[in-house]
This record gives structure tokens, sequence and C-alpha cells, in this order.
């Protein structure tokens, strides 16, 4: 394990069944000047996506059984949290998060306590169509109103928490679909951290296969305002820090 003294921040990056990719997206961000250490949470893969992550020099946390997004998160902010990293940011390891704009996305919590990485934010020629578009403007501007700021890519999954954050999410964070994106980050909001968006570029994937497909985008829209739903009735959840232990 790393010692959380000798790096800036933890990058978490969850893997299921990446080995064409996630190799090269760990040696990019490893290469960088700014120091971070390197979680590749494996979960659940069938693949070589643990040796190929642990190769390329992260250290690799393999879960049982395929537990999502979400569930792979709530592990990798445990971590985080036992060896002290007072920063982490979530970053795909099929390489369309450019590791290039992680010190951009953890800047971010120079003002609040969840940053997001907004591909829709005068970066990049990012692009969605159809049911996606349309449920992504519906849950942006429904989330705005909660956060009171203007957010326009609240599914975006390259996002960094402080300690504040990683308290919260460790009380509450979902594995149900969307719920490591719009789920947690109502439920976070409602319990009082702040959020910000800052604009970065999203790249193709680097290998591997994409997670939407024509049928997934026609059900998006559907989903989407459930899992809203599903969020705002969630009871508020009580974040305990350090001091109030």
């Amino acid at each position: 394990m790393e010692n959380s003294d000798r790096a800036s921040a933890l990058v978490i990056m969850p893997a299921w069944n990446e080995a064409d990719s996630v190799g090269n997206t760990v040696r990019e961000v490893l290469a960088l000047a700014e120091n971070y250490a390197v979680l590749v949470v494996n979960d659940g893969s069938t693949d070589r996506t643990a040796d190929v992550a642990r190769d390329a020099g992260a250290t690799v946390m393999t879960l049982p059984f395929n537990l999502g997004v979400g569930g792979a998160m709530r592990a990798g902010f445990k971590y985080a949290t036992r060896l002290g990293y007072p920063k982490v940011v979530q970053v795909d390891a099929d390489g369309q998060h450019d590791p290039r704009d992680i010190h951009r996305v953890l800047a971010g919590l120079d003002q609040a306590d969840i940053s997001i990485g907004a591909r829709f934010a005068e970066r990049g020629d990012y692009q969605v169509k159809g049911p996606r578009k349309w449920a992504m403007a519906m849950l942006a501007g429904t989330i705005s109103l909660l956060a009171k700021t203007k957010l326009t890519d609240v599914t975006s999954g390259f996002r960094a928490a402080n300690e504040h954050a990683m308290a919260q999410y460790l009380d509450h964070y979902p594995a149900e679909y969307l719920g490591d994106t719009i789920d947690s980050l109502v439920v976070a909001v409602r319990s009082g951290c702040s959020v910000v968006q800052v604009p970065v570029e999203m790249r193709p994937r680097q290998g591997g296969q994409p997670s939407h497909n024509p049928l997934k985008a026609a059900l998006y829209l559907g989903r989407s305002v459930f899992a809203l739903l599903f969020a705002l009735a969630r009871k508020k959840s009580t974040v305990f820090t350090a001091e109030g232990a």
C-alpha cells in the first residue's frame, strides 16, 4: 500500500473488464508531475484487469464479484479514509477521462466539497443526443436548484471529493443505477456538501466495449427520472467528521 503522505491525492479507478485500457490509463496518471497515488478497484473482472493494473504501477483492490461503480467507489472511499488521503478523484479506467485534467478537477475542492469535471462547460466537443440529452438537461436543472449553483453535467463520473464529502459518502453511497452520480450527489447536497463544476474534455474509449447502446439510451430518460425521484425521497444523512466524532 502507498504511504498517503507521499501523494497529493488518491486517484480511484473502478474497473470492470478493462484490461485493454486500464494499464495505459494508470501509466498516464503516474507520469503526471503532481504525484498522485492510484487505486484500481477491480470490480469482479473476468479478464486480466487486476494483473494489468498492478503491472502498470497501481495498487489493486479486488472485489469478489461485480458490485457496479457505486460499490467499487464505496470500497475506494473506505481505503482512502483509512490511509488518510485528504482528497480523492474518480477517473474512469477506459481512458475517456483525460488524466491531464485531474489537477483541474481537484482544484475545484478549493471552493467546494465536491468538484465535478463537466463535459458541457465550454471545453471540448462532447455531445449527446435524444433521450440522454433530454435526461441530462432535466437532471442538471433540478440538481442545480438544490445545489444553488449552475451545474451542466451531473452524470459525470469524473469528480473529486474532500474529507467532508468522503465522510458523507461512507454514510451513504448508493449502488443503484445512476446512484453513483445522481443519487449520491443529491443526498450529499441535501446533507450540506457544497458542489462546483469545472470544464474538462472527454476522449474516446481507449479500449473495451462502451457501456451504452441504443436500447440503453432509449431507457435512460425513464431511469433518470426514477433515480432522481428516489434520491429526493431519501432522508438526509448526518456527516460525522473527525472533529465531531
